[in-house]
């Protein structure tokens, strides 16, 4: 059996990066954030540049808790360029290797198995990721990291905690080293899927490092964590088995689609319902272009500055369906029961759930069907005269009242601003 390697390689600061490298900046030599200032100072940095890091500001603060006394750029977020930098990047990753040796983790984050490919290169795995990080750097003009590690968790680690402490940005684990080098690490935050929560129950228990978690009785940890413990253990080890050909090859029992956004400014409830219902309507239109039908939806409400807990709720749906006004009517219930009429709300998010496929239909003697396929076909319509000339072709009545957001979202990529 091959040893594995994995290497997993991060783009530094990566839109603020793609900023700098537009503007004919050196990232490391400026002070730059992407963020929107249409939305205040209370606007979210969705990235700052390594100078900004340099002097203590922290990626995803607001635009106010940055010190008053540092001058620096706001570069309005242009999802579209980022995109680009990243398929270019991907394209430097496929002169390399096999899509099917890639497993693209994020916008600016890949693992890639590359135990079969130092035969071919005659090359060690330090000398290949540093000739791929040089080739990033010389055609995008992006500084990136790299985790070399003997399993997909190793590599991750050696990635977000030894990489940053290397003068060449690369960083290497295996099993002994990882417990030698990284076994009394803190803060175990520090490590991958170990937030806040976990850490916490951790520190109650008495646990502060990797190596307390190795050394504590499994027992505790299966009592605290139930099947997770196992993950816990198994990262306190070191050991990963999971491969990104099983990843790949992953099909979740249910499928499920959803969609959130969190508003631009308190919602009262009307308000807040009028989007609730555009969202059903573009998420019933994704429906119908995957030909797909759900009977089971999800509503999650949460309101501002936490004044509340959220309202939550899910409603299984007798007849499976894709058609919008049948979703609607049911999340104008789910939405009438859950809600808060008086709290201001933020975010809303709705998911269907147990999908399947529209091509067979259960028959109800309840149900005028003509109509409904005539519901349908219109829909299928809009959706191609939308994919063909754009989102805001083809707008409902309700897209163009005062607090309606659809207008505004279909400009958008990921909830940010596109271009």
């Amino acid at each position: 059996m091959e040893n594995k390697i994995y290497f997993c390689i991060d783009l530094k600061t990566f839109y603020a990066s793609v900023e700098c490298v537009e503007r004919h900046l050196d990232p490391f030599n400026t002070n730059l954030v992407v963020a929107n200032p249409e939305r205040g100072r209370g606007a979210i940095c969705l990235a700052v540049s390594p100078k900004m890091k340099m002097l203590g500001v922290k990626n995803r603060c607001r635009l106010y808790e940055i010190p008053k006394n540092i001058n620096y750029i706001i570069a309005m977020p242009k999802m579209k360029k980022y995109i680009e930098y990243s398929a270019n990047i991907y394209e430097i990753y496929l002169k390399y290797f096999s899509k099917d040796d890639i497993h693209v983790y994020s916008i600016d984050e890949a693992f890639i198995d590359v135990s079969k490919y130092f035969k071919l290169y005659k090359v060690e795995p330090i000398t290949l990721v540093k000739k791929i990080i040089k080739e990033i750097k010389e055609t995008t003009g992006i500084t990136a990291t790299a985790g070399v590690g003997t399993n997909m968790y190793l590599a991750k680690v050696a990635l977000d905690i030894t990489a940053k402490h290397s003068v060449s940005n690369i960083g290497y684990l295996d099993e002994e080293k990882y417990k030698k080098d990284l076994g009394n690490h803190k803060p175990l935050t520090d490590f991958w899927q170990i937030g806040k929560g976990i850490s916490e129950s951790l520190r109650k228990m008495g646990i502060y490092t990797i190596n307390d978690i190795a050394n504590a009785d499994p027992r505790k940890l299966y009592n605290k964590f139930g099947i997770n413990a196992k993950y816990l253990i198994d990262h306190s080890k070191g050991i990963e088995p999971c491969t990104i050909q099983e990843i790949k090859q992953y099909k979740p029992k249910t499928n499920s689609i959803s969609t959130n956004q969190i508003l631009f400014k308190d919602y009262n409830y009307a308000d807040a319902l009028l989007v609730t219902k555009e969202m059903v309507e573009l998420l019933s239109l994704e429906l119908v272009t995957k030909n797909l039908k759900t009977e089971s939806i999800s509503l999650y409400v949460g309101y501002s500055k936490d004044c509340i807990e959220p309202s939550k709720g899910s409603k299984k749906i007798e007849i499976a369906t894709n058609t919008y006004t049948d979703l609607l009517k049911e999340y104008e219930k789910l939405y009438a029961k859950i809600v808060s009429k008086i709290e201001p709300i933020r975010r809303i998010g709705i998911l269907f759930g147990r999908l399947s496929s529209d091509n067979y239909e259960q028959l109800n003697l309840f149900v005028n069907q003509e109509k409904k396929d005539k519901e349908k076909n219109i829909e299928k319509t809009i959706n191609i005269l939308k994919n063909k000339f754009g989102k805001n072709l083809l707008l409902k009545g309700i897209n163009l009242q005062e607090n309606a957001t659809t207008t505004v979202r279909n400009t958008l990529i990921g909830g940010h601003n596109a271009y």
